[in-house]
Parts: structure tokens; C-alpha cells; sequence
């Protein structure tokens, strides 16, 4: 027997399907929107549709942004000749937290996984190469420490080394299965200056 009504249950569903919320958050948010007035549930909505339609890859590293060229990349001020390569966006803002790297980054949006199908054309392998043609001088890999972060890593270090362009890994101080977003900003930094080369 359901619960609630169709429309409380649709919504607690479609809640639920989001990364993270398991179906207690989903109940909650569901009567917290339900209980929200009209015009702030309207905004909540039309701010949803506007970054839907509006964010897109950055032309240079791939991370996501309403402009062409996102605010990192833009900066005059950072080190172009230093990528650090990130799985997605949200290690890329973890990194950004910390206030002390100076380079730019290059977004996979994911990671080799031969277990789900993942191969080196499904990530944006591509454009870290052709990236590399620019005065580059050294390619830090922050892929998670998971399998398929550690293959990955692996898998760029072999495609890099033979360019002359040094290659690096972050340091452990990253645990084993740890996704880079969680991690405090202390780890993180103790990581990337431990970083060792490949």
C-alpha cells in the first residue's frame, strides 16, 4: 500500500534517483518543497532549468562553467605550464579549496573502468594530449587512490613520459577507496606537496 498520493510519491521517487539522497532525505526534501511557498518553489525550478541549459565544458579544461573559458583557466595569474589532472569537477573545486595550487586543471569526467565499460576513449584523454602541445612542463595526476583511479593514472603516466614532460602522482595522505570531494582541505594539500613522480 502507498504511503502517500501519487504526486507525494513521484516526487519522493524522483528525489530519491538523486546521487546521495537516500529515501529519508528524499521524504524530507519532498514535504519541505511541498511546503515551500509558490514563487520560492517557482525560482528553485527556473534555477535548475537555467544551469541545465546554460553550463557546459570548458574550452580548455573541460571542468563545467556558464562561460566558454571558465574563471581558472581565464586567471593570467596561474601557471599554465602546470595541469593537474582531475577525475570531475568536484575534485576540481576540492583542490581549489585548499588556496594553494597555482596551476590549471584538465577534467576527465571519469576514470578507466574495463568493469563498467570505461575505456580511455570514454574520458577526455583526448584533449589532455593535445593540450600538452602548449609549454607544458609538468602534468600532476590526482586521480582518486581507487582501482580505477590508480589504472587511470597509470594508463595517462605512459601516454605522457614519452613527451619529456614530467609526470607526477599526489602523494599518499589520500586513503585508499577515498573520493578527493570528501577529503579535508590539510589532507589534500599534504598530498599534493608529497606528490612523486611516475
Amino acid at each position: 500500500m502507498d504511503l502517500y498520493s501519487g504526486h507525494i510519491n513521484k516526487l519522493i521517487e524522483e528525489l530519491a534517483a538523486l546521487p546521495g539522497i537516500g529515501s529519508k532525505s528524499a521524504q524530507r526534501l519532498a514535504f519541505h518543497l511541498i511546503n515551500m511557498p509558490q514563487d520560492k518553489v517557482n525560482h528553485l525550478a527556473n534555477v535548475m532549468m537555467e544551469a541545465k541549459a546554460n553550463v557546459r565544458y570548458c574550452k580548455e579544461c573541460f571542468t563545467l562553467t556558464d562561460r566558454d573559458i571558465c574563471p581558472v583557466c581565464a586567471n593570467a595569474k596561474r601557471n599554465h605550464n602546470l595541469i593537474m589532472v582531475v577525475e570531475n569537477t568536484r575534485d576540481l573545486a576540492a583542490y581549489e579549496k585548499t588556496g594553494k595550487y597555482e596551476g590549471v586543471y584538465h577534467v576527465l569526467h571519469g576514470a578507466i573502468s574495463p568493469m563498467l565499460g570505461i575505456g580511455p576513449g570514454d574520458i577526455k584523454l583526448k584533449e589532455l594530449m593535445e593540450r600538452l602541445r602548449d609549454q607544458v612542463e609538468e602534468v600532476i595526476i590526482a586521480t582518486n587512490s581507487s582501482l580505477e583511479g590508480e589504472t587511470t593514472a597509470m594508463y595517462i603516466s605512459k601516454l605522457i613520459k614519452p613527451t619529456g614532460i614530467r609526470v607526477t602522482r599526489i602523494a599518499s595522505g589520500v586513503p585508499v577507496g577515498g573520493d578527493l570531494e570528501y577529503i579535508d582541505e590539510v589532507t589534500l594539500l599534504r598530498a599534493l606537496e608529497g606528490r612523486t613522480e611516475l
